[in-house]
């Protein structure tokens, strides 16, 4: 059974020994384990059934932790990381040899931020240490947004779940890297696309590849609910299409709710918010994948802001 607590020094304890923790930050919680720690590494792996090939974010608290991971920064980088950090913002850089090859699934490159967390940036300046950490989610489930999704997935693997609330994001941190100097988006996320252009200029977009990722997050199927997902522009005919099914409805705003197939819908944001939208997407999932229920009926969200990050969760969770 693990414990549930908001104590750093017993977070840091676990750390310190090699153990994985549950993690908050402001965007999801995170299977945590001390970068230095080798076996902590192949653990988050292990328990959390991800490939090996799907490299991890780095979590640090400080600039000099910055260096202490990465070289050769662009100067790009560094203007991000001057305006968006702390914050829901991972940049993928060249890595120094002092970060373990299982954390970069080989490559030469280390994704790397500096979440926005009072409890997480506690725990590794105590620890003094960065910290390794992905979703706290077996691999492509809904990703969790309290201590309670944590434990209701790993409640009997893990030891410890730094609990610190709900988090306030709600959906991954962007991820931007470089080719050739060029900025390039390989997530879409809680900070929005346009942020980032009126800071470094245009990126180019490249956010999917199922072999060899260089980014969390870039596998086709993600984030996904057990029951079957389906992603629409037209919640009517989609509702219309599956009367026959039990449904369960993700709407942006509040919806008339008249056919009898609906077994319940959760709306995203009453008032039309999508930064709302973010924060309470996965929360929604989870409540609807508790259900009896045929299908999960997702409305697709508009296409700008924050709305392409929601969206593309969407898309993943629900490819077949």
């Amino acid at each position: 059974m693990a414990i549930i607590s908001a104590d750093v020094d017993v977070a840091v304890s676990f750390l310190e020994k090699g153990e994985v923790i549950g993690f908050p930050t402001e965007t999801v919680y995170g299977l945590a384990g001390n970068i230095y720690k080798v076996d902590a590494i192949k653990q988050i792996y292990s328990v959390k059934e991800r490939p090996l090939k799907n490299p991890l974010i780095v979590h640090i608290a400080s600039i000099n932790q910055l260096h202490e991971v990465a070289k050769n920064i662009p100067e790009k980088a560094l203007a991000m990381v001057d305006t968006f950090w702390p914050g829901p913002l991972t940049i993928v850089l060249e890595k120094k040899d002092t970060v373990n090859d299982i954390i970069t699934a080989g490559k030469n490159s280390v994704a790397v931020r500096m979440p926005n967390h009072p409890l997480a940036l506690a725990v590794i300046n105590k620890l003094n240490a960065p910290i390794a950490a992905p979703s706290a989610n077996p691999f492509g489930t809904i990703s969790p947004t309290s201590a309670t999704h944590v434990s209701k997935y790993f409640n009997d693997k893990i030891p410890f779940i730094l609990d610190g609330g709900n988090c306030i994001s709600g959906i991954e941190s962007t991820i931007i890297g470089f080719k050739e100097g060029n900025p390039i988006l390989y997530r879409y996320g809680s900070l929005p696309v346009e942020d980032i252009e009126a800071v470094i200029g245009k990126l180019e977009v490249f956010t999917s590849n199922e072999n060899s990722p260089e980014a969390p997050g870039m596998l086709h199927k993600h984030y996904s609910p057990k029951t079957k997902t389906i992603l629409t522009s037209s919640l009517a005919e989609a509702i219309s299409a599956n009367a026959n099914k039990r449904l369960g409805i993700v709407s942006f705003t509040n919806i008339q709710v008249t056919n009898t197939a609906i077994v319940h819908n959760e709306v995203l944001s009453p008032s039309g918010s999508l930064r709302e939208a973010a924060y309470t997407l996965y929360a929604a999932l989870h409540i609807l994948d508790t259900l009896d229920i045929d299908i999960i009926i997702a409305e697709r969200m508009p296409n700008e802001g924050l709305g392409l990050s929601i969206n593309d969760r969407l898309e993943r969770a629900a490819h077949a």
